[in-house]
Protein backbone atom coordinates (compact mmCIF):
# COMPACT_ATOMS: atom_id res chain seq x y z
CA UNK A 1 0.00 0.00 0.00
CA UNK A 2 1.36 3.59 -0.70
CA UNK A 3 0.24 6.64 0.40
CA UNK A 4 0.03 9.96 -1.80
CA UNK A 5 1.85 12.76 0.03
CA UNK A 6 0.02 16.37 0.42
CA UNK A 7 1.91 17.29 3.39
CA UNK A 8 5.81 15.73 4.06
CA UNK A 9 7.12 17.27 5.40
CA UNK A 10 5.08 17.06 8.23
CA UNK A 11 4.76 20.26 10.66
CA UNK A 12 5.42 17.41 13.32
CA UNK A 13 8.21 15.38 12.00
CA UNK A 14 11.17 13.30 13.40
CA UNK A 15 14.40 12.68 11.76
CA UNK A 16 14.02 8.67 12.16
CA UNK A 17 16.17 6.39 14.33
CA UNK A 18 14.65 5.27 17.87
CA UNK A 19 16.42 3.69 21.19
CA UNK A 20 16.63 0.30 20.77
CA UNK A 21 14.93 -1.65 23.68
CA UNK A 22 16.63 -3.94 25.69
CA UNK A 23 15.24 -7.28 24.04
CA UNK A 24 16.70 -5.72 20.45
CA UNK A 25 19.92 -5.61 22.14
CA UNK A 26 20.02 -8.80 23.52
CA UNK A 27 18.90 -10.49 20.48
CA UNK A 28 21.52 -9.15 18.68
CA UNK A 29 24.62 -10.46 20.99
CA UNK A 30 22.95 -13.38 20.94
CA UNK A 31 22.82 -13.80 17.54
CA UNK A 32 26.62 -12.75 17.02
CA UNK A 33 27.27 -15.57 19.71
CA UNK A 34 25.50 -17.74 17.44
CA UNK A 35 22.88 -18.84 20.06
CA UNK A 36 19.96 -17.33 17.55
CA UNK A 37 19.71 -17.42 13.83
CA UNK A 38 19.04 -14.49 11.66
CA UNK A 39 15.98 -15.65 11.16
CA UNK A 40 14.91 -15.42 15.00
CA UNK A 41 16.96 -12.12 15.27
CA UNK A 42 14.75 -10.57 12.63
CA UNK A 43 11.73 -12.20 14.34
CA UNK A 44 12.90 -10.03 17.47
CA UNK A 45 12.99 -7.03 15.26
CA UNK A 46 9.83 -6.92 13.18
CA UNK A 47 7.92 -7.67 16.63
CA UNK A 48 9.66 -4.40 18.04
CA UNK A 49 9.23 -2.70 14.64
CA UNK A 50 5.43 -3.76 14.89
CA UNK A 51 5.64 -1.70 18.56
CA UNK A 52 7.35 1.50 18.20
CA UNK A 53 4.92 2.11 15.00
CA UNK A 54 2.16 1.93 17.02
CA UNK A 55 3.66 4.12 19.36
CA UNK A 56 4.32 6.75 16.82
CA UNK A 57 1.27 6.74 15.81
CA UNK A 58 -0.64 6.89 19.37
CA UNK A 59 1.62 10.13 19.80
CA UNK A 60 -0.24 11.64 17.00
CA UNK A 61 2.54 11.90 14.20
CA UNK A 62 1.30 11.32 11.16
CA UNK A 63 4.73 9.81 9.82
CA UNK A 64 6.48 6.92 10.92
CA UNK A 65 9.91 4.96 10.65
CA UNK A 66 11.07 1.40 11.49
CA UNK A 67 13.45 3.10 13.83
CA UNK A 68 16.51 1.78 12.19
CA UNK A 69 15.76 -1.13 13.81
CA UNK A 70 17.30 -3.24 11.29
CA UNK A 71 20.22 -1.39 11.54
CA UNK A 72 23.57 -0.96 13.74
CA UNK A 73 24.65 2.60 12.40
CA UNK A 74 22.83 4.90 10.38
CA UNK A 75 24.95 4.84 7.63
CA UNK A 76 27.48 1.67 7.27
CA UNK A 77 24.44 -0.48 7.15
CA UNK A 78 23.11 0.81 3.74
CA UNK A 79 26.29 1.84 2.00
CA UNK A 80 28.42 -1.25 2.32
CA UNK A 81 25.57 -3.10 0.57
CA UNK A 82 26.10 -0.97 -2.63
CA UNK A 83 28.07 -2.72 -4.96
CA UNK A 84 31.92 -1.29 -4.85
CA UNK A 85 31.14 -0.67 -1.31
CA UNK A 86 32.46 -3.22 2.24
CA UNK A 87 32.19 -2.75 5.42
CA UNK A 88 35.27 -3.29 7.43
CA UNK A 89 37.13 -2.82 11.21
CA UNK A 90 39.70 -0.09 11.18
CA UNK A 91 42.27 0.73 13.40
CA UNK A 92 40.37 3.58 14.86
CA UNK A 93 36.76 5.27 14.89
CA UNK A 94 35.84 8.67 14.50
CA UNK A 95 36.81 10.74 16.90
CA UNK A 96 34.13 12.93 18.81
CA UNK A 97 34.03 15.79 21.50
CA UNK A 98 36.12 15.47 24.39
CA UNK A 99 38.25 13.44 22.58
CA UNK A 100 35.83 10.02 22.68
CA UNK A 101 36.21 7.42 20.33
CA UNK A 102 33.36 5.97 18.07
CA UNK A 103 33.01 2.14 17.73
CA UNK A 104 35.01 1.44 15.11
CA UNK A 105 33.38 0.28 11.96
CA UNK A 106 33.21 1.92 8.69
CA UNK A 107 33.48 1.74 4.75
CA UNK A 108 36.12 1.76 1.92
CA UNK A 109 35.00 1.31 -1.84
CA UNK A 110 36.62 -1.75 -3.52
CA UNK A 111 35.20 -1.54 -7.20
CA UNK A 112 33.51 0.45 -9.31
CA UNK A 113 30.68 1.44 -7.45
CA UNK A 114 26.99 0.52 -8.89
CA UNK A 115 23.39 -0.37 -6.68
CA UNK A 116 22.92 -3.44 -5.94
CA UNK A 117 19.22 -4.61 -7.00
CA UNK A 118 18.87 -6.83 -3.90
CA UNK A 119 19.91 -4.35 -1.27
CA UNK A 120 17.76 -5.72 1.98
CA UNK A 121 16.70 -2.50 2.91
CA UNK A 122 14.87 -2.43 0.08
CA UNK A 123 12.87 -5.17 1.60
CA UNK A 124 12.97 -4.12 4.50
CA UNK A 125 11.03 -1.36 3.85
CA UNK A 126 8.75 -3.56 1.97
CA UNK A 127 7.87 -5.19 5.18
CA UNK A 128 7.75 -2.15 7.05
CA UNK A 129 5.04 -0.98 4.83
CA UNK A 130 3.12 -3.77 5.29
CA UNK A 131 3.28 -3.42 9.13
CA UNK A 132 2.24 0.82 8.79
CA UNK A 133 -0.73 -0.62 6.63
CA UNK A 134 -1.29 2.87 5.26
CA UNK A 135 -2.03 4.10 8.91
CA UNK A 136 0.57 6.80 8.27
CA UNK A 137 3.31 7.64 5.96
CA UNK A 138 6.08 5.38 5.94
CA UNK A 139 9.15 7.13 5.67
CA UNK A 140 12.59 5.83 4.73
CA UNK A 141 16.08 7.01 5.63
CA UNK A 142 19.15 6.48 3.92
CA UNK A 143 22.25 7.96 4.36
CA UNK A 144 23.39 10.89 1.70
CA UNK A 145 25.47 9.87 -1.50
CA UNK A 146 27.57 12.84 0.48
CA UNK A 147 28.34 10.32 2.97
CA UNK A 148 30.82 8.18 0.40
CA UNK A 149 33.09 11.36 0.11
CA UNK A 150 34.76 11.16 3.79
CA UNK A 151 38.28 10.79 3.85
CA UNK A 152 39.74 6.91 3.77
CA UNK A 153 36.58 5.90 1.55
CA UNK A 154 37.88 6.19 -1.87
CA UNK A 155 40.33 3.97 -3.87
CA UNK A 156 42.43 6.35 -5.60
CA UNK A 157 43.64 3.29 -7.58
CA UNK A 158 40.19 2.60 -8.87
CA UNK A 159 38.83 6.42 -8.91
CA UNK A 160 41.95 8.80 -10.04
CA UNK A 161 39.25 11.21 -10.87
CA UNK A 162 36.70 11.99 -7.70
CA UNK A 163 33.99 13.17 -10.10
CA UNK A 164 34.38 10.05 -12.41
CA UNK A 165 33.87 8.67 -8.37
CA UNK A 166 30.96 11.46 -7.84
CA UNK A 167 28.98 9.81 -11.38
CA UNK A 168 28.86 6.22 -10.43
CA UNK A 169 27.46 7.09 -6.99
CA UNK A 170 24.74 9.49 -8.72
CA UNK A 171 23.90 6.60 -10.87
CA UNK A 172 24.07 4.20 -8.11
CA UNK A 173 21.75 6.37 -6.34
CA UNK A 174 19.65 7.08 -9.50
CA UNK A 175 19.23 3.33 -9.09
CA UNK A 176 18.31 3.34 -5.46
CA UNK A 177 16.01 5.80 -5.45
CA UNK A 178 14.00 4.18 -8.27
CA UNK A 179 13.82 1.12 -6.34
CA UNK A 180 12.40 2.51 -3.37
CA UNK A 181 10.24 4.06 -5.30
CA UNK A 182 9.51 0.75 -6.88
CA UNK A 183 8.69 -0.76 -3.65
CA UNK A 184 6.17 1.90 -1.76
CA UNK A 185 8.75 4.86 -0.81
CA UNK A 186 6.61 7.88 -0.97
CA UNK A 187 8.87 10.17 1.73
CA UNK A 188 12.99 9.92 1.51
CA UNK A 189 15.61 11.38 3.98
CA UNK A 190 18.84 11.25 2.60
CA UNK A 191 21.20 12.07 6.28
CA UNK A 192 23.88 14.17 5.30
CA UNK A 193 26.32 14.91 8.40
CA UNK A 194 29.12 15.15 5.31
CA UNK A 195 27.77 18.12 3.90
CA UNK A 196 27.28 20.09 7.85
CA UNK A 197 31.25 19.35 7.97
CA UNK A 198 31.19 21.94 5.07
CA UNK A 199 30.10 24.28 7.62
CA UNK A 200 32.35 23.82 9.87
CA UNK A 201 35.62 25.98 10.51
CA UNK A 202 37.87 22.80 10.30
CA UNK A 203 36.02 20.60 7.76
CA UNK A 204 36.45 17.27 9.74
CA UNK A 205 37.14 13.50 8.21
CA UNK A 206 38.95 15.28 5.24
CA UNK A 207 42.27 15.49 4.10
CA UNK A 208 42.27 19.01 2.60
CA UNK A 209 42.90 17.95 -0.61
CA UNK A 210 40.10 19.80 -2.16
CA UNK A 211 39.15 23.92 -1.96
CA UNK A 212 35.73 24.11 0.45
CA UNK A 213 34.24 25.71 -2.24
CA UNK A 214 34.86 22.53 -5.00
CA UNK A 215 33.36 20.23 -1.95
CA UNK A 216 30.55 22.40 -1.70
CA UNK A 217 29.49 22.48 -5.37
CA UNK A 218 30.57 18.84 -5.69
CA UNK A 219 28.04 18.22 -2.75
CA UNK A 220 25.11 20.40 -4.09
CA UNK A 221 25.73 18.89 -7.71
CA UNK A 222 25.42 15.17 -6.35
CA UNK A 223 22.23 15.57 -4.41
CA UNK A 224 20.46 17.50 -8.01
CA UNK A 225 21.64 14.98 -10.23
CA UNK A 226 20.54 12.00 -8.32
CA UNK A 227 17.54 14.00 -8.20
CA UNK A 228 16.93 14.90 -11.49
CA UNK A 229 13.40 13.47 -12.72
CA UNK A 230 12.62 11.75 -9.73
CA UNK A 231 8.65 11.20 -9.32
CA UNK A 232 6.62 13.88 -8.68
CA UNK A 233 5.11 12.52 -5.67
CA UNK A 234 7.94 11.29 -3.79
CA UNK A 235 8.96 13.57 -1.06
CA UNK A 236 12.72 13.99 -0.68
CA UNK A 237 14.44 15.58 2.03
CA UNK A 238 18.19 16.45 3.41
CA UNK A 239 18.84 16.09 7.08
CA UNK A 240 21.72 17.57 8.34
CA UNK A 241 23.71 17.04 11.99
CA UNK A 242 27.03 17.44 13.33
CA UNK A 243 27.71 13.91 14.60
CA UNK A 244 25.51 12.11 16.98
CA UNK A 245 26.75 9.36 18.88
CA UNK A 246 25.92 8.53 22.47
CA UNK A 247 24.38 12.06 23.10
CA UNK A 248 27.79 13.41 22.08
CA UNK A 249 28.91 15.29 18.36
CA UNK A 250 31.50 15.30 16.13
CA UNK A 251 32.22 19.29 14.85
CA UNK A 252 30.66 22.74 15.48
CA UNK A 253 29.94 26.02 13.22
CA UNK A 254 27.46 27.44 11.90
CA UNK A 255 25.64 26.98 8.38
CA UNK A 256 26.60 30.51 6.73
CA UNK A 257 29.14 28.70 4.57
CA UNK A 258 26.78 26.18 2.88
CA UNK A 259 23.73 28.36 2.76
CA UNK A 260 24.36 30.44 0.06
CA UNK A 261 24.72 27.27 -2.27
CA UNK A 262 23.12 24.29 -0.65
CA UNK A 263 19.57 26.14 0.84
CA UNK A 264 19.62 28.18 -2.05
CA UNK A 265 19.62 25.66 -4.89
CA UNK A 266 19.54 22.04 -3.56
CA UNK A 267 16.04 20.39 -5.14
CA UNK A 268 15.09 19.20 -2.27
CA UNK A 269 11.12 18.84 -0.54
CA UNK A 270 13.19 20.23 2.78
CA UNK A 271 15.80 20.48 5.11
CA UNK A 272 16.14 18.90 8.49
CA UNK A 273 18.50 21.21 10.81
CA UNK A 274 20.16 21.16 14.35
CA UNK A 275 19.26 23.97 15.83
CA UNK A 276 19.36 22.93 19.65
CA UNK A 277 21.85 24.83 20.72
CA UNK A 278 24.73 27.15 20.23
CA UNK A 279 26.92 25.19 18.22
CA UNK A 280 24.52 25.80 14.98
CA UNK A 281 25.05 29.26 15.19
CA UNK A 282 21.42 31.45 14.71
CA UNK A 283 19.17 31.95 11.86
CA UNK A 284 20.44 33.99 9.57
CA UNK A 285 21.57 31.39 7.23
CA UNK A 286 18.04 30.68 6.60
CA UNK A 287 17.41 34.09 4.36
CA UNK A 288 19.05 31.97 1.43
CA UNK A 289 16.31 29.20 1.43
CA UNK A 290 13.51 30.43 -1.06
CA UNK A 291 10.47 31.99 -0.31
CA UNK A 292 8.20 29.20 -1.62
CA UNK A 293 10.97 26.54 -1.71
CA UNK A 294 12.01 23.95 0.76
CA UNK A 295 10.47 23.43 4.27
CA UNK A 296 12.48 24.22 7.12
CA UNK A 297 12.20 21.55 9.68
CA UNK A 298 13.75 23.25 12.85
CA UNK A 299 15.23 20.50 15.25
CA UNK A 300 15.12 22.87 18.27
CA UNK A 301 14.39 20.14 20.29
CA UNK A 302 17.27 17.96 21.45
CA UNK A 303 17.64 14.42 21.11
CA UNK A 304 20.85 14.06 23.04
CA UNK A 305 18.94 13.99 26.72
CA UNK A 306 15.68 13.74 28.24
CA UNK A 307 15.04 16.81 30.09
CA UNK A 308 11.74 18.33 28.09
CA UNK A 309 11.71 21.75 26.47
CA UNK A 310 9.82 24.55 27.88
CA UNK A 311 6.42 24.89 25.28
CA UNK A 312 7.04 28.96 25.12
CA UNK A 313 10.48 28.99 24.57
CA UNK A 314 10.14 26.74 21.71
CA UNK A 315 7.19 28.62 20.42
CA UNK A 316 9.44 32.06 20.55
CA UNK A 317 12.32 30.17 18.95
CA UNK A 318 9.74 29.07 16.03
CA UNK A 319 8.69 32.56 15.56
CA UNK A 320 12.20 34.02 15.16
CA UNK A 321 12.51 31.22 12.31
CA UNK A 322 9.94 32.75 11.01
CA UNK A 323 11.32 36.39 10.01
CA UNK A 324 13.97 34.39 7.89
CA UNK A 325 11.05 31.93 6.53
CA UNK A 326 7.53 32.07 6.13
CA UNK A 327 5.53 30.76 8.96
CA UNK A 328 4.02 27.96 6.83
CA UNK A 329 7.24 27.00 5.13
CA UNK A 330 8.56 25.88 8.76
CA UNK A 331 7.76 22.70 10.96
CA UNK A 332 9.72 21.59 14.16
CA UNK A 333 11.41 18.45 15.03
CA UNK A 334 14.38 16.83 16.90
CA UNK A 335 17.35 18.06 15.76
CA UNK A 336 18.59 14.28 14.98
CA UNK A 337 17.36 10.99 15.22
CA UNK A 338 17.17 9.16 19.09
CA UNK A 339 19.65 6.18 18.22
CA UNK A 340 22.03 6.72 15.13
CA UNK A 341 23.97 4.08 16.76
CA UNK A 342 22.63 0.73 17.90
CA UNK A 343 24.40 2.25 21.12
CA UNK A 344 21.45 4.79 21.42
CA UNK A 345 21.70 8.59 23.43
CA UNK A 346 21.64 9.09 26.57
CA UNK A 347 17.55 9.02 27.60
CA UNK A 348 14.80 6.44 28.28
CA UNK A 349 12.44 5.08 25.89
CA UNK A 350 9.93 6.95 27.89
CA UNK A 351 11.44 10.34 27.64
CA UNK A 352 11.91 9.93 23.98
CA UNK A 353 7.83 9.36 23.88
CA UNK A 354 7.34 12.37 25.66
CA UNK A 355 9.49 14.51 23.35
CA UNK A 356 7.76 13.14 20.13
CA UNK A 357 4.38 13.66 21.92
CA UNK A 358 5.73 17.36 22.48
CA UNK A 359 6.84 17.62 19.16
CA UNK A 360 2.89 16.94 17.80
CA UNK A 361 1.07 19.25 20.83
CA UNK A 362 3.74 22.13 19.81
CA UNK A 363 2.72 21.75 16.61
CA UNK A 364 -0.71 22.02 16.77
CA UNK A 365 -0.64 25.35 18.90
CA UNK A 366 1.65 26.83 16.09
CA UNK A 367 0.36 25.65 12.63
CA UNK A 368 -3.52 24.41 14.13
Amino acid sequence: MTTTLTKAPFKADHVGSLLRPENLHTARKDFKEGKISVEQLREVETKEIKRIVDKQIEVGLELVTDGEFRRRFWHTDFLEHLNGIEGYVPEVGYIFNGNEETERYNIRNTGKVSFNPDHPHVKDFIEFNEIVAGRAVAKQTIPSPNQLFNIGIRDENIYPDIEDYANDIINAYRDAIKAFYDAGVRYLQLDDVYIAGLSSPNIPFNDGAYTREYLIDLALRVVNKVLEGKPEDLVVTTHLCRGNYRSNWAFEGSYALIAPTLFAKEKVNGFFLEYDDERSGDFNPLEHIPNGGAQVILGVVTSKNGELEDKEAIIARIKEASQYVPLDQLCLSPQCGFASTHHGNKLTEEQQWEKLKFIVDVAKEVWG
